[in-house]
């Protein structure tokens, strides 16, 4: 783990620096390349940023102090399109097919997200209790880039004009089949299946199941 431990005389950090007080001296340097970190989430946010026109906060830093990764990135004004009325949701929902054609448009035959690692949709982990998994790359360049937590919670909109100012919380994106992104920002509520609506877990399992590197031992 990465700068797990603080040093005995740190006494303040921020994302670019450490701060020391030892004896009557005061000690300031910048955070080592080693002490920067990249996790699933910023690892997304980067790679979006750098390959896409789809609005996300800009990340100012990502690192690790004490057993704790830190992010630290630009706070978007505007309201949660969850908040948003039927109607004024519709106008967004324009806007947001027009981002997901882009994410769509991303392929990759092996199943991962930016970071390497593979973690699908929190409703896939909820029903097969898996923390890991390992999988056999695709013969062809099938898979597409899912955000794979898209609710109306995690688009941020500008109240006036009903832009995207940002779209949030990409800790799950990454390449898999299509259909796992599931549609879930069409209505207000979290990114899995409500009562009344029809679950889509096992058909989902089921493709990661037949596509697993090996017998499903991690």
């Amino acid at each position: 783990m990465l700068n797990a431990r603080r040093e005995k005389e740190c006494v303040g950090l921020t994302n670019e620096r450490k701060y020391f007080h030892v004896d009557n001296t005061w000690i300031k340097r910048s955070l080592r390349p080693a002490e920067w970190q990249t996790n699933p989430f910023a690892a997304a946010i980067r790679f979006i940023a750098d390959r896409t026109d789809i609005p996300v906060p800009k990340l100012h830093g990502c690192f690790e102090d004490d057993g704790a990764v830190y992010l630290i990135m630009e706070y978007v004004e505007g309201v949660t399109m969850n908040r948003l009325a039927a109607e004024q949701r519709k106008v967004v929902e324009m806007e947001l097919e027009h981002h997901l054609e882009i994410l769509r448009s991303l392929k990759s035959a092996a199943w991962s997200g930016p970071s390497g690692t593979v973690i699908p949709p929190y409703r896939l982990m909820v029903s097969s209790g898996r923390p890991e998994w390992k999988m056999k790359p695709r013969e062809l360049e099938d898979l597409v880039f899912c955000h794979n937590d898209l609710s109306t919670h995690n688009v941020i909109v500008d109240p006036m004009t009903l832009k995207i100012k940002a779209i949030i919380d990409w800790e799950y994106a990454g390449f898999f089949p299509a259909e796992f992104e599931g549609m879930f920002v069409r209505r207000p509520g979290p990114s899995v299946a409500l009562e009344g609506e029809a679950k889509d877990e096992k058909a989902v399992l089921d493709i990661m199941y037949e596509n697993e590197a090996n017998d499903g031992s991690v």
